[in-house]
C-alpha cells in the first residue's frame, strides 16, 4: 500500500444539489478588461516608452502609442494658416490687457474684467486649435496585461480599428449558454476543470436574449487562496458543471477515486479489511470539478480509494 501510495477515505451517503453540464468559453472581465480604438484613421508611433508588446503589465492611463492623423498637405497647411491668425490675435488681447491693467483707477474695472475674460476665452480656442495638429495618445483603459497587438510602427490604420487589447489576468468571467430555460432560475455555484486544476464560478446574471438559440449565462472566475488560477486564455472553451436547486440523494467521492476497468464501466476501489481490497461497479453524477456523485453501487459507510485507484486496476 505504501508503494502504491493508496489512501482511503470512508464515505457517507447525503443530499447533494443536482448538476447540469454547460458548454461555456472563457471572457475577459467586462470591468477588467477594454480595448484601444482609434477615432480617427492616423500612422501609427511608438510611444514614450516604445510600441506597447504583447504580455506587457501597463497601467490605467498609460500611453501604448501615438496615432499621427491623417491629412492631406492642403488641410494641414489651412490648420496652420487657422492657427498662425490665432496667435496674432492673441498677442493683440494680451498687449491690450496690459495696457488697461496700468490705467487700472482711471477706467471702470468692468473694462479690464471683460478684456481679461476674452484673452481667457481666446486662449482656450487657440488651444483646442492646436490640439488638433498634434498626436493622439492610445492610453490604457485598465490596468493590467497587454492580451492583443494589431499594429506596429508605422501602420496606417483606419478609425475604429482595434490596435491593442487589455486584460487583468487574474479577473476573469465564463460566458455559459442554457439550452433549458427553466434551469436558469436554478442555477448556483459551478466549477469548470481545466488543465493545471478547476475554475471556481460564481453566477453573476443570465441574459434574456437568445444567443445561438441558448440562454447566456455570465460567471465569475474566483480567485484561489494561493492568489494564482490554472493557466487558461481568453476565448478558451471549456465544459462547465452547474448546480441547480434540485436535490439528489448518494455517495460524494473524489473523481480520482472512479477509475474505469477493461469493459470500460466505472468502478471504485472498497477497502474491506486489511490488504484487501475489491472493486465496485457504479454509477457516477459529477458534482463539481473535485468530486461525483455515486448514485448506484455503494450504500455509505464504505472505505474507498481515493489517491492510487488507478494503481490497483493495472494489478492482476
Amino acid at each position: 500500500q505504501r508503494q502504491l501510495a493508496l489512501r482511503t477515505r470512508v464515505t457517507a451517503k447525503g443530499e447533494f444539489p443536482r448538476t447540469v453540464e454547460l458548454n461555456g468559453r472563457i471572457v475577459a472581465d467586462p470591468n477588467a478588461g477594454g480595448r484601444v480604438q482609434t477615432l480617427q484613421s492616423g500612422r501609427i508611433d511608438a510611444g514614450p516608452n516604445g510600441l506597447a508588446v504583447l504580455g506587457q503589465r501597463v497601467t490605467k492611463g498609460q500611453i501604448l502609442a501615438w496615432l499621427q492623423p491623417a491629412a492631406t498637405a492642403i488641410e494641414r497647411g489651412s490648420q496652420q494658416s487657422a492657427l498662425a491668425e490665432l496667435v496674432a490675435q492673441g498677442a493683440v488681447l494680451e498687449r491690450r490687457v496690459t495696457r488697461l491693467r496700468q490705467l487700472e483707477g482711471s477706467i471702470p474695472q468692468k473694462d479690464i474684467e471683460q478684456a481679461e475674460i476674452e484673452l481667457a476665452a481666446f486662449n482656450k480656442r487657440k488651444a483646442a486649435v492646436s490640439a488638433s495638429l498634434g498626436r493622439e495618445a492610445l492610453l490604457a483603459p485598465v490596468s493590467g496585461v497587454v492580451s492583443a497587438v494589431n499594429a506596429s510602427v508605422g501602420q496606417v490604420v483606419d478609425a475604429r480599428e482595434v490596435v491593442f487589447e487589455v486584460l487583468d489576468p487574474k479577473r476573469l468571467a465564463v460566458e455559459a449558454l442554457a439550452y433549458d430555460p427553466l434551469l436558469i432560475d436554478g442555477l448556483g455555484r459551478a466549477s469548470a476543470p481545466v488543465s493545471g486544476g478547476v475554475l471556481d464560478l460564481v453566477v453573476v446574471g443570465v441574459g434574456r436574449s437568445l444567443k445561438e438559440q441558448a440562454m447566456p449565462v455570465l460567471y465569475r472566475v474566483e480567485l484561489p487562496k494561493t492568489g494564482e488560477l490554472p493557466a487558461v486564455a481568453v476565448g478558451q472553451t471549456l465544459k462547465i458543471l452547474a448546480q441547480t436547486r434540485a436535490r439528489q440523494s448518494g455517495v460524494a467521492v473524489p473523481i480520482g477515486a472512479v477509475v474505469r476497468n477493461a469493459a470500460s464501466e466505472s468502478l471504485v476501489w472498497v477497502h474491506e479489511s486489511a490488504e484487501r481490497f475489491v472493486s465496485r461497479k457504479v454509477t457516477t453524477v459529477p458534482l463539481n470539478g473535485h468530486s461525483v456523485a455515486v448514485t448506484s453501487g455503494l450504500d455509505g459507510g464504505e472505505r474507498v480509494v481515493v489517491s492510487g485507484a488507478a494503481s490497483l486496476t493495472q494489478i492482476r
